[in-house]
């Protein structure tokens, strides 16, 4: 199939980037004739298989869900722009589709403004429903819901990623015909478990490559960029004692990091925690001095960061589509913890069918409560060796049987080759 799929953002980061570029590497490798749209300034970073990338001209506008600086744009969120701002990018994005037509399918991320930008085109498309739209720009919006659903209404099929998004979905745009349930994929090639000692050797060289991050324009570093100096204190910070929690994500308030904080008081643990936004410095405030941060770190530096932890912690206080981090750490043999909602919940639930009996309810807590938190915190690190290793091994199992990219890549296709 010749496939051109449209994201509209970066490859690196948040979970639809990750979505969109795992989709272009595994539909390459499948054979598929490949067109990656998005706005990466820096695709030699990224692993796109043979798909080829195309950056719109939109012009200095972005719409977007969450506030983020992106070089060499303005984004604002989709809410506060004009709907004459919209349309102006909607039709820059559609063109940029059309000049790559035909194609036997475009797919879209997100319902707005992947939707009508796809719509735009007058060709066949798909829509990949992520939670961010839907609940941070969309929901409680008359005229974007309207707009959204009149989009939806002209495409082949519409994907969500679990059943609480295709609930949110349906409570945002109404009821939807063709809707196809998919989770995220992992890489379970690239997630996998790996010896400590292998693993933190080449997590510092990994961080000694790193791009120089200097402080720049009102004493900022980039954000989006690892923290300077990481390789020395990785490895200052793995010969300390104590088993090692990992929280990897955006540091936004509604990501639940402030409860880990707070249920890892008294522990005999310490925790690494890896993102950044705007919450951080709060954070920081918080935090003990067990706690490391980092700053953003790239896939390259997550493969081998995850097979160092004993646990890692999904604590978001906010509905979550999916809990993309928590796959990879158990495809990296680590056991999860995720906070027991929407998306997330499913993650639990998978890992709950492969794990023994006695200890599925270790796959979460309940939601916002540190307390609850802390519990299954200390049961899990009192977990013997042997016990712990049995419990990744498990994870891991969920993880190759549920969430691989190959997997999945495959049967976002199915609607259309049968």
């Amino acid at each position: 199939m010749r496939i051109l799929l449209w994201h509209g953002y970066l490859l690196g980061g948040t979970g639809s980037n990750v979505y969109s570029r795992s989709l272009a590497r595994e539909w390459s490798r499948a054979g598929h004739e490949v067109v990656l749209f998005c706005q990466e300034r820096h695709p030699e970073r990224y692993d796109i298989g043979a798909a080829t990338l195309v950056r719109p001209e939109i012009g200095a506008l972005l719409p977007v869900f969450v506030l983020d600086r992106y070089e060499g744009l303005e984004a604002r969120l989709l809410q506060d722009l004009s709907r004459e701002q919209l349309e102006r990018y909607v039709a820059l994005n559609a063109e940029a589709l059309r000049r790559h037509l035909p194609a036997d399918l475009i797919f879209a991320n997100h319902v707005l403004p992947g939707a009508a930008v796809a719509a735009a085109t007058g060709a066949r498309f798909a829509v990949k429903a992520h939670g961010s739209e839907l609940e941070y720009s969309m929901r409680g919006r008359p005229e974007l819901e309207k707009w959204g659903r009149e989009a939806l209404a002209r495409a082949s099929a519409v994907f969500v990623g679990s059943a609480h998004i295709r609930e949110v979905l349906e409570q945002v745009v109404g009821p939807q015909d063709r809707v196809f349930g998919v989770p995220p994929g992992v890489d379970v090639e690239a997630f996998a478990p790996r010896p400590r000692e292998q693993a933190l050797a080449a997590l510092i060289e990994e961080a000694r490559l790193d791009s120089i991050n200097p402080v720049g324009a009102g004493n900022r570093r980039d954000e989006r960029l690892p923290d300077p100096g990481n390789a020395e204190r990785f490895g200052d910070f793995f010969s300390w004692p104590g088993a090692t929690v990992v929280f990897v994500g955006k540091l936004l308030e509604n990501k639940g990091v402030h409860l880990l904080l707070e249920a890892l008081e008294g522990l005999d643990a310490k925790a690494v925690v890896v993102g950044f936004g705007d919450y951080r410095a709060e954070l920081e405030r918080i935090a003990g001095p067990n706690v490391l941060f980092t700053g953003a770190l790239e896939h390259r530096h997550i493969v081998n960061l995850l097979p160092l932890a004993d646990v890692a912690v999904t604590p978001s206080i906010f509905p979550e589509a999916f809990g993309m981090v928590a796959a990879e750490a158990a495809a990296a043999g680590v056991p999860p913890l995720v906070a027991r909602h929407s998306g997330l919940a499913e993650i639990a639930e998978g890992l709950a069918r492969e794990y023994p009996e006695g200890w599925r309810e270790l796959t979460g807590f309940a939601n916002g409560n540190a307390a609850d938190l802390r519990s299954k915190l200390e049961a899990l690190l009192r977990l013997s060796p042997p016990e712990r290793e049995q419990l990744g091994q498990a994870a891991r199992r969920a993880a190759v049987a549920n969430w691989s990219w190959k997997t999945v890549a495959e049967r976002l296709l199915r609607p259309f080759t049968i």
